[in-house]
């Protein structure tokens, strides 16, 4: 087998081409990586150079560079953000000792556990993106779901690092069985229910990438607490790739949102049929595919009360959304936290530990935040003169995981009976003419400064590039 040339290959400041066992894993890793990406990434895109961003150094100033390249080329590099020798753990039950650079042998199955966990969902989102580019509504887009695509690919390099630098043969295993998974697979599924759904169209992608990668922010700014120093270190460094992610979610939905108020004005109605048949996406359907997206999201922090979250925070493997700004003891044993639960067909607050609680705790932090983008998809409507507003449905609505799993709830956040679900579920999650309908506005739109009838352009395009720049050639 070819030795790789680690510096040129693989950017990292890891020291990769020193460490003889990883070379040798990663040598062996690589090529079915290559083969996963040739049969489940992108498709048929093998010769396109696209005009990505690629990590090249942890310097906040000049982090990545930007140039044509094939996909199949790019550079999956490796990237810890500079330590401090200093850092010390600063939660839970070994609050002020110092952060671990090795993997403490009682703690090892749990950080194994929490890597493969987060390992499988960079992958798992490529697969399920897989023939979004044969339906883009412009070059732009096209770019932009390509450049998600390696950095989730970069992001599956970074988590098999660290399987395999500290976790011997189950890290190679781990490492191997991640790219053996597949989305939505019947016998080999992905580990977590949101990333075997399918994702069909690109509203659905801006959806997906509005909520699912902002899970993939507080699960990474959790995990960025870590007492294992290295993984701290890595998921600190994701962090600034996943904001473009959202980023992608958040103006894509924004954009799809003026497109249809522009259309709307235009016609002086807001009857969906009639938007419809103008090419665009009528609100109501919008606020269909964002119930479905947030409440499938909201699934992925986990039952509200979890022993697992306690032990892991309680062992410094993983904090909260911003642990050292909280004004508490870090510590948290006998405090504690509202969580809902059905009560005589009533939805109440009970106060639990806060330690057991910390799915919960994270899975709010999230909400807050989803919120606020909501606001700004709202501020579109309003200034296009249009007085619907799109709005996140209520916490227990849709629930698959937790005491609300499988409760029928409105939207509002009103209990209801299995008669009323079934003959208003159409109006609140996206129905089969829904997907019908939005897959049929999915022409490929690929001419430079060329946008598909249902979305409006972006303000400005990548890396102070004009909006009609050739951000992919087609081989």
């Amino acid at each position: 087998m070819s030795t790789i040339n680690y510096s040129e290959k693989i950017p990292n400041n890891v020291n990769l081409g020193e460490d003889r066992t990883l070379q040798r894993a990663l040598e062996g890793w690589q090529p079915n990586f290559i083969n996963w990406w040739d049969d489940v990434g992108p498709e048929g895109s093998t010769n396109h150079e696209v005009y990505l961003r690629t990590a090249v150094s942890v310097d906040p100033q000049g982090w990545a560079q930007f140039g044509h390249v094939k996909m199949r080329d790019y550079r999956w590099g490796i990237f810890l953000n500079p330590g401090d020798a200093n850092r010390e753990v600063h939660f839970g039950d070994h609050k002020g000792e110092k952060v671990w650079q090795d993997v403490p042998g009682e703690h090892r199955a749990n950080l194994r556990r929490i890597i493969v966990t987060q390992g499988d969902t960079e992958p798992a989102s490529v697969e399920q993106q897989r023939h979004l580019g044969l339906t883009a509504p412009s070059m732009y887009d096209l770019r932009n779901l390509f450049q998600i695509n390696v950095e989730e690919g970069r992001h599956l390099w970074a988590m098999v690092y660290l399987l395999q630098k500290h976790f011997g043969r189950d890290g190679r295993e781990e490492a191997d069985a991640l790219l053996q998974r597949t989305s939505g697979d019947a016998n080999n599924p992905r580990i977590l229910g949101a990333f075997n759904e399918k994702t069909p169209d690109w509203l659905a992608f801006f959806m997906f990438t509005y909520f699912t990668d902002r899970d993939g922010k507080f699960q990474l700014a959790a995990l960025a607490e870590s007492a294992f120093d290295p993984l701290a270190r890595t998921t600190k460094f994701m962090l600034t790739e996943e904001a473009h992610h959202m980023f992608v979610g958040e103006s894509g939905v924004s954009r799809v949102i003026a497109r249809t108020a522009q259309v709307m004005n235009e016609l002086k109605t807001d009857d969906a049929q009639k938007i419809r048949a103008a090419g665009c996406i009528d609100l109501g359907t919008i606020q269909r595919y964002l119930n479905f997206h947030y409440s499938v999201t909201i699934d992925l922090f986990g039952a509200d009360q979890s022993s697992n979250a306690a032990i892991f925070y309680s062992s410094g493997l993983k904090g909260r959304y911003e642990e050292g700004k909280r004004d508490d003891d870090h510590v948290l044993k006998g405090q504690t936290y509202k969580v809902l639960e059905v009560k005589d067909g009533q939805l109440v607050e009970k106060d639990v530990p806060m330690l057991n609680a910390l799915n919960e705790v994270l899975r709010d932090d999230f909400i807050k935040d989803s919120v606020a983008g909501v606001g700004r998809w709202n501020k579109v409507l309003e200034k296009a003169g249009i007085p619907t507003r799109l709005v996140v449905p209520h916490k227990a609505f849709n629930r698959q995981i937790g005491a609300l799993a499988g409760i029928k709830m409105s939207p509002e956040g009103r209990v209801v009976n299995d008669i009323e679900w079934a003959a208003k579920r159409d109006e609140w999650l996206p129905s089969s003419e829904d997907f019908a309908f939005v897959a049929s506005l999915m022409g490929r739109v690929i001419e430079p400064g060329k946008f598909a009838g249902w979305i409006s352009p972006p303000v400005m395009g990548i890396n102070r590039q004009p909006v009609d720049f050739e951000y992919v050639r087609f081989g």
